[in-house]
């Protein structure tokens, strides 16, 4: 299984980005998908996450400007940032609780990072 994300990049405070992460593989059902940071000298933290089922959950420095959501179909996990804030610099990870075809557990993905740097 892999994750690949995208839509990073450099915006100004108070602009928006979308992040898109899509699952591929052997894919035989996806349980909860959600996105991480990490800033510079910083632990990674939870950024918001969402249910199969579409029950979200946020960190409380991002509720009110982040929103998370998914696709089923496509096995897909969005990140839509509003107002963003020099604070939420960091580079985004994705991640998936996933159920392989011939898997009789489901195991832990990580996408590869991507980058949001806002500054002026």
């Amino acid at each position: 299984v892999q994750l690949q994300a995208s839509g990073g990049g450099l915006v100004q405070p108070g602009g928006s980005l979308r992040l898109s992460c899509a699952a591929s593989g052997r894919i035989l059902r996806i349980d909860d998908m959600g996105w991480y940071r990490q800033a510079p000298g910083k632990q990674r933290e939870l950024v918001a996450s969402i249910t199969r089922g579409g029950r979200t959950n946020y960190a409380d420095s991002v509720k009110g400007r982040f929103t998370v959501s998914r696709d089923n179909g496509l096995n897909t996990v969005y990140l839509q940032m509003n107002s963003l804030k020099p604070e939420d610099t960091a580079v985004y990870y994705c991640n998936a609780r996933v159920l392989e075809i011939g898997a009789s557990y489901s195991m832990n993905y990580w996408g590869q990072g991507t980058l949001v740097t806002v500054s002026s």
